[in-house]
């Protein structure tokens, strides 16, 4: 997810349920989401419901008829992965892991839903999945995050990404706190990415969603529809084609401004930083004779035409050293009129 030198955006287009059990919908979904020159589609898997919730909860009936059979996920699976995009499943049971691991399905990443967090069963057989593991820690305490990673790694799982960010049907900007994911970043050492859900409608979704891109954060999580705006399942955080579009690029663009942590300085900004025709030389403050020695009397600092191969911070290195030629007024201490030598000798 990031290359040798600037940062690149992992986008994913979460689907959810927006299909509302349509599977012509959901192969527009994943056929538009590849042209968006995006990184991941995610998939919410349920394959038993009683598995998931209570017959009496109030979205049992609706969820029944939003699933899809295991040999109908073997077509999507595999349309999807000729689409050329990563493929990331959030499994709301304990089935849908099992179908995934079992068939070895070609799967970048599973996601445990922050419902299951701490759900024994569900982290016991994500653990026997050979690639990724997604951890969605919206509304959960550090112990509860501390719990679910533990019992990965004593599993001996350790390839796995915290995904920060909650629905509220949309979330309120005001309750967002991306700095939080600096601190759960800097506790638990593990990569951690922002699934976003403002308000398709909130004048300020783009910028919002790039925000954790700004500090960083290179991996995104929006849910995608083909509806923009119209009332279906999921609806109410997802952005259509346009918008995708233009928070990608405004993705790469803030992220490529982060740039990567690298002490060293860049090409144009080492000429920016070139003594004498930028940052100040060290000259001559009047003429200086042969064998005189260099002062606080003698010296100044002045931007000049040419470049000098002493720097600043060596000022106080020069105090003492004798001239080993006249020195005019303007003009600059270098090696030419100062043994480098004693410079180095005065360290």
């Amino acid at each position: 997810m990031i290359n040798s030198g600037f940062r690149k955006p992992y986008i994913i287009a979460e689907t959810a349920y927006n299909h509302e059990g349509n599977l012509r919908y959901l192969y527009r979904m994943i056929d538009e989401i590849s042209t968006l020159h995006i990184n991941a589609i995610k998939f919410h898997l349920l394959l038993d419901p009683e598995s998931y919730m209570t017959k009496n909860h109030p979205l049992f009936p609706n969820i029944k008829k939003w699933i899809f059979s295991t040999k109908q996920w073997d077509k999507i699976i595999n349309y999807t992965n000729k689409k050329g995009l990563d493929i990331i499943t959030l499994c709301d049971d304990v089935e849908s892991i099992k179908y995934i691991t079992k068939n070895k399905k070609k799967i970048q990443a599973i996601e445990l839903h922050a419902t299951s967090l701490n759900d024994y069963f569900m982290l016991n057989y994500a653990s026997k999945f050979s690639k990724k593991i997604i951890l969605g820690i919206s509304g959960s305490n550090q112990k509860e995050i501390s719990y679910a990673i533990d019992f990965l790694k004593k599993r001996k799982k350790h390839d796995i990404l915290l995904m920060y960010g909650f629905q509220s049907y949309p979330t309120n900007y005001t309750e967002i706190n991306l700095s939080k994911m600096i601190a759960l970043k800097d506790f638990f050492k593990l990569p951690i990415g922002y699934a976003d859900h403002t308000g398709f409608d909130d004048p300020n979704n783009e910028l919002i969603s790039i925000a954790a891109g700004m500090m960083g954060f290179e991996i995104l999580e929006k849910h995608y529809t083909l509806d923009y705006g119209k009332k279906r399942i999921d609806y109410q955080s997802a952005v259509g084609k346009k918008q995708m579009e233009h928070i990608r690029n405004l993705m790469e663009l803030v992220l490529t401004i982060y740039g990567f942590k690298d002490k060293t300085i860049s090409k144009s900004e080492k000429l920016y930083g070139d003594t004498g025709q930028m940052k100040k030389a060290i000259i001559a403050k009047k003429d200086i004779n042969k064998g005189e020695k260099l002062s606080l009397t003698n010296l100044w600092f002045k931007r000049t035409a040419k470049k000098s191969n002493i720097k600043q911070y060596q000022f106080l290195q020069l105090i003492g050293c004798k001239a080993i030629r006249n020195i005019n007024q303007d003009e600059i201490i270098d090696s030419k009129n100062v043994n480098l030598k004693q410079v180095k000798n005065n360290l």
